[in-house]
């Protein structure tokens, strides 16, 4: 098999996005658009990945490390221009190169291995990836003979008048013979409305000299909807949503409402799990089998158990066992680690907090800091105060720990095995294995006082 490379075209600054944040790096279901591209090209067995970066190139480079070697595009005069930047990296190669824009992110992997083989089949030095829309206002004409056969690409902006009624459009994606591309480059011209290198005149050049030019045509637009502005990124992020919700549902993931539910690519749910509306899960979060995630809750980057059942809470980069019942209205910030069998009730919010198999925090609840062990039971309004105003200290609870109802634990501070910690207690000190904890100022009652105090009620 000849050599694979891919050229992703990346230099363009995005004005219309109307943003600080780098047209290819906007996230289309929790990954920049170009790293879709760049993800579903290194799937193809490429021999090389070279990514084309212009403005904001150190993020790109920050995002693509490892997948991507880079060429930058100092000014931006047109697409054939851009492909050329990469001539050291490429030119006198034999084999194949794909063209891909990178503000493409629907694009599949399977679709472009289609284009490599109709390519091959073809013999031909290009083939141009098309597609027939209904609206192709804004797209480049494919321009065919009487016999079908290609002949050139017109830009909307040169296209005549009979030229742009042709609906079949060139998707920006390409399949070169790697020579005859860094050949044709040399001869591009700017002599064009826009005054810029376009890639498609290297079809125009390869068909002046008697080259093979093919066209594979896909069914679907949707793939190549290029992202320009904010409107097609909300596009583009809805196809690409129903796309992930869909192969959910086929793995056997039950969601509720589909069109209300929000999962970002890299998610991963185990079977018989059901999501209800208004869900979303982001980043790199994983979720076990029979797990129940109700409408309003957000977890992200975090590893979720089996047959947990999750209530409308916030759950951020923690880590939750089998068998854990979670909220309604429970904060999991980051580096929570709950085990087995917890039970994080109502207005609960943990940070850097271990909670042991068994523990019950049922409601009111702040533990941040803090170590807790198996089979506790925090009591309503307890709170592990963590933080002196500079500097964050641990609260350790050892197994089988009772803390009652409105109790400060001020940390630095431990309490040990079967302690048991009086409702509206200040503890400040250790309390050994099976002592009570007690710190309370002592009740004095007025005796008579209360009428001086209700105002002649």
């Amino acid at each position: 098999m000849s050599k694979r490379y891919a050229v992703v075209l990346a230099a363009g600054q995005g004005t219309r996005m109307k943003s600080k944040l780098y047209k290819v790096l906007h996230p289309v279901c929790g990954k920049p658009m170009v790293e879709h591209v760049v993800d579903q090209i290194s799937t193809l067995n490429v021999d090389k990945v070279v990514t084309i970066v212009g403005h904001g190139a150190e993020k790109v480079q920050e995002h693509l490390a490892g997948k991507s070697e880079f060429v930058k595009q100092e000014e931006q005069l047109g697409t054939a221009h851009a492909v050329l930047q990469a001539k050291a990296e490429l030119a006198g190669k034999d084999g194949v190169t794909l063209v891909v824009c990178g503000d493409t992110p629907l694009i599949e992997a399977s679709t472009m291995e289609a284009l490599l083989k109709y390519h091959h089949e073809k013999r031909a030095k290009a083939t141009i990836l098309t597609t027939v829309i209904e609206d192709p206002t804004g797209y480049g004409r494919i321009i065919r003979d009487d016999l079908g056969i290609v002949e050139k690409i017109v830009e909307h902006k040169d296209a005549t008048e009979k030229e742009q009624r042709i609906s079949e459009i060139n998707t920006g994606t390409y399949c070169f013979d790697n020579k005859a591309l860094f050949e044709a480059l040399e001869n591009v011209s700017n002599d064009n409305v826009q005054g810029e290198y376009y890639l498609p005149d290297v079809i125009k050049i390869l068909k002046d000299s008697d080259e093979v030019v093919a066209a594979y045509r896909m069914e679907s637009f949707e793939e190549s909807l290029g992202v320009n502005d904010r409107i097609a990124l909300a596009e583009a992020s809805r196809l690409m949503q129903r796309r992930i919700n869909e192969n959910h549902m086929r793995n056997g993931v039950t969601l509720v409402n589909p069109e209300n539910t929000y999962i970002d690519i890299d998610v991963k749910i185990g079977r018989d799990t059901v999501i209800e509306p208004g869900v979303m899960l982001r980043g790199e979060t994983v979720i076990g089998d029979d797990c129940v995630v109700t409408s309003g809750s957000e977890i992200v980057n975090s590893v979720i158990g089996e047959r947990v059942h999750v209530r409308t809470s916030s759950i951020f980069e923690s880590k939750v066992g089998d068998d854990v019942q979670i909220g309604p209205y429970a904060h999991l910030r980051p580096e929570s680690d709950i085990h087995d069998h917890v039970k994080i009730g109502n207005y609960v919010e943990t940070k850097k907090a271990v909670v042991g198999e068994g523990t019950k925090l049922p409601h009111f609840i702040y533990m941040g800091d803090a170590e807790i062990g198996k089979n506790v039971n925090v009591g309503c309004g307890s709170i592990a105060v963590n933080y002196d105003g500079k500097n964050k200290a641990k609260t350790i609870i050892g197994d089988n720990v009772f803390v009652g109802c409105n109790s400060n634990l001020i940390a630095p501070v431990k309490v040990g095995d079967r302690a048991f910690i009086a409702a509206g207690s200040t503890i400040t000190k250790d309390v050994p294995d099976d002592a009570l904890g007690i710190a309370r100022a002592k009740q004095d009652n007025k005796l008579g006082y209360a009428k001086h105090l209700n105002h002649g009620k």
